[in-house]
């Protein structure tokens, strides 16, 4: 049964990753590089002194910052404990795929997934009440996951519970932080 599963999870990825072309490279090898989202977090970060001020919004940038730091170093603990390799380095299917980057660390689950998920969920947690167009940023983990399968360095099943981690992480932590928040600054 596990073996079924895994099978139909390389299958999709060989479909969904040879719908690439060399057009469309480009695009994705920025979408897939963090650094390039700087604008975005740029952006979060300004609604969120806006909305809370400096010192709450101080905290809750910092508590973004902890969110990020966290969720790295489990996805980390995951892929190190479970050892799935990546798809460019799995033998089966390595020749069938488009890669454009080569990891070599392990595939499951994806950290790109799971913390673009937990940041923007939690974003949206916290700002929802505020600005109405918040939730138009939970494509950024759809984007953001979605170039890791064009690229052939995660299967779907690493993106899919990589972005249910962040959905739960995100709801957890959301009311975390503001327990937090009543207590220092009511």
């Amino acid at each position: 049964m596990l073996e079924d599963i895994i099978q139909i999870d390389k299958n999709i990825l060989i479909f969904l990753n040879s719908l690439g072309n060399e057009q469309w490279d480009p695009f994705w090898l920025v979408i897939t590089n963090q650094i390039y989202w700087s604008p975005l977090f740029i952006f979060i970060f300004y609604l969120v002194i806006k909305s809370f001020g400096w010192k709450r919004g101080g905290f809750m940038i910092l508590s973004m910052i902890l969110l990020v730091a966290f969720s790295d170093q489990f996805t980390n603990l995951i892929k190190n404990s479970v050892q799935r390799l990546r798809p460019n380095n799995d033998p089966e299917i390595k020749h069938l795929l488009r890669t454009l980057i080569t990891p070599q660390s392990f595939s499951f689950m994806s950290g790109h997934a799971t913390t673009s998920t937990f940041f923007a969920v939690f974003v949206v947690l916290l700002l929802k009440d505020t600005y109405k167009y918040i939730y138009f940023i939970l494509f950024f983990p759809l984007i953001f996951a979605y170039s890791r399968l064009y690229l052939g360095v995660h299967f779907p099943i690493d993106i899919s519970v990589g972005i249910i981690i962040g959905i739960t992480f995100a709801k957890g932590y959301s009311l975390l932080i503001k327990k937090i928040d009543k207590k220092l600054f009511t």
